[in-house]
Formats: structure tokens, sequence, C-alpha cells
């Protein structure tokens, strides 16, 4: 992509002949992909746009907060409070590959309902060609692409970033001027949270991610990665006060990174991972230890599963 504003351009007319004189729901998740399709969406087709946020309970800490604030100004904005159906879904589900799949359908399926009530047509998502290469590649499933379930009640998904990265996606997200909070910001995973604790998704390890998550963002902010975040990656023995625990391990990930496709881990300041630490265990009173991962991708991905 040479030139954002013309991709822009083209890309708001490519929706306008896709969903034609019909109407649209569009999946927002408050990420770059996701503001990006939506602001060339409602500029296509204006309020036949539904903007849809689904809150799945796997979400960071005030994100559905902030998404009502960032998004306000669309015409029809729904949140949708989709926790228990989205945690009944994955109980018992242990498998990185399942866990995407039964994500994405139940995304889908929550999209459909919205689509019946305003009689939608068409699923417009903002999928980047990094998701695409690694569900093809079969690295793994996105949600919203390896991990659709094979019957879905669209005419036609639309995807206006299919083709970009995800700093050409912010080169775009600068040319329609939106707000340095959503150009600028950090990845998060379609899955959520679901990706970021290890083995069956419970109320207590998201309780756990979103509170280490939370002190990760904060702390190394100063340092500008490209992503980090924070994942439950088991049980360790610990000792809290006189008293032996059996409590979770938090593994910290911070890489650098252009597109995604590879990363680095950084290099941080010993002094900045020991306040990471000292703050994530005094969040949690069962958070027994914290590691910090120094894998590059390759060989390992960015995020835990």
């Amino acid at each position: 992509m040479n030139d954002p504003e013309a991709f822009a351009e083209s890309a708001v007319a490519e929706i306008r002949e896709s969903v034609g004189d019909g109407r649209a729901v569009i999946a927002l998740s408050g990420g770059v992909d996701s503001s990006v399709t939506a602001a060339l969406a409602y500029e296509a087709i204006g309020d036949r746009l539904r903007p849809v946020y689904v809150d799945t309970g796997l979400m960071r800490a005030e994100e559905t907060t902030e998404i009502e604030a960032t998004f306000g100004y669309m015409e029809g904005l729904e949140i949708v409070d989709a926790r228990e159906r989205f945690l009944d879904a994955l109980a018992g589900v242990t498998d990185p590959e399942e866990k995407r799949h039964v994500i994405g359908e139940a995304f889908v399926r929550e999209f459909e309902r919205e689509a019946r009530a305003i009689e939608a047509d068409y699923l417009v998502q903002g999928t980047i060609y990094p998701d695409r290469i690694e569900s093809e590649g079969g690295i793994k499933s996105h949600h919203n692409v390896g991990g659709l379930p094979e019957r879905v009640d669209f005419e036609g998904i639309v995807e206006p970033v299919r083709e970009l990265y995800k700093d050409e996606v912010r080169e775009v997200a600068r040319a329609l001027d939106l707000e340095e909070l959503i150009a600028e910001r950090m990845p998060f995973p379609g899955p959520g949270l679901a990706v970021r604790v290890l083995g069956e998704v419970t109320e207590e390890k998201l309780e756990v991610a979103r509170a280490a998550d939370t002190v990760v963002r904060e702390e190394l902010e100063e340092h500008e990665p490209w992503q980090a975040l924070a994942a439950v990656i088991g049980k360790g023995t610990g000792v809290k006060g006189d008293n032996r625990v059996h409590g979770w391990i938090v593994a910290v990930r911070s890489v650098e990174s252009r597109d995604g496709m590879t990363a680095r881990a950084q290099e941080l300041p010993w002094e900045t991972l020991q306040r990471v630490q000292s703050r994530i265990t005094s969040a949690h009173p069962d958070v027994a230890r914290v590691v910090y991962d120094v894998t590059h991708k390759p060989p390992a991905t960015i995020e835990y599963e």
C-alpha cells in the first residue's frame, strides 16, 4: 500500500459495491483493525451499518466502557452482553485450536442474531493479512478466519483490510484522523484473554489475567512495546507471608515488531521487571510468581495459544 488515503477511498467503494442497498453488521472490538474497518464501513453505508461490540467476558479491564466512549458517535452502536454464553461454550475446553473455533462460532452466532434484528445480510470484519497467513498456514486459527464455522448465515462477509499488515492499517487510521488512542493501540487478540490462559478458561484465571494485563500495560507503556501481555500459564509453589501457597504463575511478554509476522523479545530494565512482578503478585493473592519470556518469534508465537 503506497497511499493510505487512496486505499481508504478504494475500500469505501468496495464496501458500497459489496453491500449494495442492503444492511450490514460490523464486528467491533476496539482494536485498530476493526476500528479502521468500522470507520470505512460507516462512511460507505452510514446508518445501514449496525456496529456491534460483543462483551465476551474475555476482554481487558474497562474495555466495554472505552468502546462506548470511543464509538458512541456511530448510530445504533449495540453493546451485547454475551459473557455467560461464551464462558458456558468454553467450559471444559483446553485445546488452543478448539478454543479458537468455539470462540469463532460463538461470535458469528451473536452477529447473526443482531443481523436478523435489522434484516442485515452482510458481516463486515477487520481481518488483516497476517490473520489469513497464520490460519491458512496452519500456525493457528484466527477466530475470524480459520475459526469460523462452516455454516454462516450471511449472504457475504466483507473484509476491506484483508490485504494489509498491521503497520499499514495504522497508516490508514492516521489518514482517517482516528484518535491516537485507536490508531496506536497495542494489538489484542480477537479471542481475548482466552488465549492468555493456558488450559480451561475459568473466571479465576481471567481475573488474574485481567489484573496482570493492567499492570503490564501501565508499567511498560514508556518502553513503547509493539505488544506487551501477561499470560496465566499454570501453578507453582510460592510463599506469601508465613504461608506456603500453590499459586498462579504469570508470564510477562513484551516484543518489538513491525507487522507481527516476526518479533523480538524486548530487553527491559531489571528495575522495570521487578516493579512488574511486585505489582502483579500484590494485585492478586493467588499469584505465586512472575516470569519474563525472552523468546523471539519465531520460534515462539507472540500469544501463548
